[in-house]
């Protein structure tokens, strides 16, 4: 069978075609799911999810903006083929912890953002001033602009070093700092455990609103020498109520047990009350859209 008989077969096998038009937009669409010991395939319809048990679900996938897989999945060739073309992204992830390993591309119709982005973060003035405008985001009040990106990070160190210690008062948690030992997991405190995974959850999301705008997680504007530093430059702006808020309230709630479902219900839960992929969608154009460039070009 040729690649066109094959790509024929496939859309006949499918419903309803996808394309452009059909598509949800970013903003619609549910933040993810986590998938963990079974296998993505397709069928006649849809991609579908069968676990360990043999229980089938399927998967609509053109409305789920990405797909967290955890230990024990596979995936088939067709179902990525199927989920790159709705436009959902795929990202590989550690159990319990939810670490982030890896993310999977989708395709983009254009690549203007990308090299709008590039001359953005080449350019050492540009790219200083977008660096300047995530912090003022953090630090509204705050005269930014004259500060040095070594500055402004220092300022951002003593701003979540205090939130964390507000936030374990706010909900009477005993906190001893940040730790975390890669590979380590078990070794650290419920309220580090669940730090650690609410913002993988968070980079997994973040990663795949950023390529679905056709955006690169690899060209940052703050950090560097990292795996997706533009990933990271935009969890900054949302930790503060997504991840460390929600980890001290879990901390108190889980009562010192660690509770993988909970965790990852109660983030996705805070994901869409926030509303929070439409505000990736619409920072991430304040800052770095068309726009803005003119902006920054002035």
């Amino acid at each position: 069978m040729t690649e066109s008989e094959r790509e024929k077969n496939l859309s006949q096998r499918l419903f309803v075609r996808i394309t452009r038009e059909t598509l949800p937009r970013v903003t619609d669409k549910y933040p993810f799911l986590y998938l963990e010991r079974g296998r993505l395939e397709i069928d006649d319809s849809s991609i579908k999810w069968i676990d360990a048990q043999g229980a089938c679900i399927h998967l609509p996938v053109a409305t789920i903006s990405c797909l967290l897989l955890g230990p024990g999945t596979s995936i088939t060739h067709e179902a990525v083929k199927v989920a790159a073309a709705a436009n959902c992204s795929l990202c590989w992830v550690g159990e319990d912890s939810l670490l982030f390993y890896a993310a999977g591309s989708t395709p983009t119709s254009h690549t203007r953002n990308v090299q709008r982005q590039a001359w953005l973060s080449s350019d050492p003035e540009l790219s200083l001033a977008v660096a300047r405008a995530m912090f003022a985001r953090r630090f509204p009040g705050e005269d930014v602009q004259g500060r040095t990106l070594q500055e402004l990070m220092g300022m951002e160190g003593l701003r979540v070093r205090d939130l964390y210690l507000e936030t374990a008062q706010k909900y009477g948690v005993g906190w001893k700092g940040r730790s975390y030992v890669p590979g380590k997991f078990e070794l650290s405190d419920l309220a580090n455990k669940l730090l650690t995974a609410t913002n993988a959850a968070l980079y997994g999301i973040i990663a795949s609103v950023v390529h679905s705008l056709g955006y690169s997680p690899h060209l940052g504007f703050i950090h560097s020498g990292s795996p997706l530093p533009f990933v990271y430059d935009l969890a900054d702006l949302y930790k503060g109520e997504h991840c460390i808020d929600l980890a001290f309230f879990l901390c108190r709630e889980l009562a010192g047990k660690y509770d993988k479902y909970a965790v990852s219900s109660a983030f996705r839960e805070r994901v869409i009350k926030k509303d929070l992929i439409a505000r990736i969608v619409k920072d991430v154009d304040a800052l770095i859209g068309e726009k803005s460039a003119r902006r920054y070009r002035q």
